[in-house]
């Protein structure tokens, strides 16, 4: 048998065609609206940081080891050393500068990434990502550039590239002759940053381009868990000395991945303002349930109900239209996420792109949520609800009877 203040609180809850009903089915959907756009906006600032993430370790090393002020010279030795230690996967010397780039009239300033070609393998998976001349290589004049990059400067797989030493602007009295290349292969990774902005050359033509003989500017370090970068940061600075510096990609990257958990914290800050809105909606039911009920509830208290059993009845009401919301949030907000990118392409049909790559640097709208995310956002929204019908459940509590049934 149910309890009474809970029996009370459903028959109040019973549609009838009324006023009541209507104010109670708005205060419902607007906690449904509340948690839907609550849960669909958290899920997917969580997704593009995840994705960037994922994509950053794609594309960038774990670690990366630099000579401070300096030029690393006995690269092959650092690379058996850290080739011992327990975790690490990859290592590949590396050269990275801007250089201006030709193709046939067309000219743009490229990151020229120089890598071992042997090496390269083990510390990116642009190899893996190659959606244009079939294979990955880095043999003496080859070259790789972004699918994005290439597109924009009408490039194909076989054509000469032009590619200008920065040198010549460093050294204005000196000629530096540019370096012919080919055009070998293209890379996707479905990021704009990435796609638009790279070209990978072997070791040997990125020390050319800045006037290296010998040595490199980085050693690029893969390990077998990117999360655990303070470990293994802390295994190579030992193996190596204080003479090198070991950065992590959290490091190299801290300013994004910073922005992105700010940006997260504000935008659940402000939905949630607005969601305690949408909440507050249950309160003005229950207040204008309490009016209308006010010579029932004279009644029962004439009768010797105690005040507190008729405060838990109108903290019912008020608790279980939040979680009839609440729980259809949940269920909306999944549906919405699980058809994310048909909506994207649905509007997309009718000239509305809500999601360009040339703005957000992604090829699809990313999103990530998880039990723990609908857990907490469930149970902000039921202690909110909860402490929004206190105040007119206290309120129904203190009618003194004799004047709810005079009021009659």
């Amino acid at each position: 048998m149910l309890p009474f203040s809970l029996y009370l609180a459903l028959k109040y809850l019973k549609p009838q065609r009324s006023f009541v009903s209507v104010v109670t089915l708005i205060s419902v959907v607007g906690v449904l609206l509340g948690v839907a756009i609550l849960l669909i906006v958290q899920s997917v600032m969580g997704g593009f940081d995840d994705m960037w993430r994922t994509k950053i370790l794609s594309f960038k090393p774990h670690l990366m080891i630099t000579m401070p002020g300096g030029v690393v010279e006995d690269e092959e030795e650092i690379c058996q050393r850290i080739g011992k230690i327990p975790g690490i996967v990859g290592m590949c010397p590396a050269i990275e500068t801007r250089v201006l780039m030709q193709v046939e009239g067309r000219t743009a300033a490229p990151i020229v990434i120089g890598l071992d070609p042997d090496r390269a393998w083990s510390v990116s998976q642009i190899p893996t990502n190659i959606v244009a001349g079939g294979h990955f290589s880095l043999e003496d004049r080859d070259a790789v550039l972004g699918a994005d990059l290439a597109y924009r400067m009408g490039a194909a797989v076989g054509s000469e590239l032009l590619a200008y030493s920065p040198l010549n602007v460093l050294n204005p009295d000196e000629l530096y002759l540019p370096e012919a290349l080919t055009l070998v292969g293209m890379f996707d990774l479905g990021m704009r940053d990435f796609d638009g902005s790279f070209m990978l050359v072997s070791l040997e033509v990125a020390r050319n381009l800045v006037g290296l003989e010998s040595g490199v500017q980085s050693i690029y370090v893969m390990t077998e868990d990117a999360f655990r970068f303070q470990e293994f940061s802390d295994r190579v600075q030992e193996a190596l000395g204080p003479q090198y510096e070991v950065r992590s990609w959290r490091e190299v990257d801290s300013v994004l991945f910073e922005a992105l958990s700010h940006e997260k914290t504000m935008m659940f800050i402000l939905l949630a303002i607005i969601t305690v809105v949408a909440i507050f909606c249950v309160t003005n039911t229950l207040i204008v349930i309490t009016v209308q009920k006010t010579n029932e509830i004279g009644l029962l208290k004439a009768l010797g109900f105690p005040s507190r059993r008729i405060m838990a009845a109108f903290i019912w009401h008020g608790w279980i239209q939040c979680l009839v919301g609440t729980v259809a949030g949940i269920g909306v907000g999944l549906l919405v996420l699980h058809n994310l990118t048909n909506l994207v392409g649905l509007l997309k049909h009718i000239d509305i792109n809500v999601f360009p790559k040339e703005i957000y640097g992604l090829s699809e709208i990313p999103w990530k949520t998880s039990p723990g995310e609908v857990i907490r956002i469930a149970l902000f929204v039921l202690v909110f609800c909860t402490l929004s019908s206190v105040l007119p459940a206290y309120r129904a509590a203190r009618l003194d009877p004799v004047q709810a049934l005079r009021n009659d």
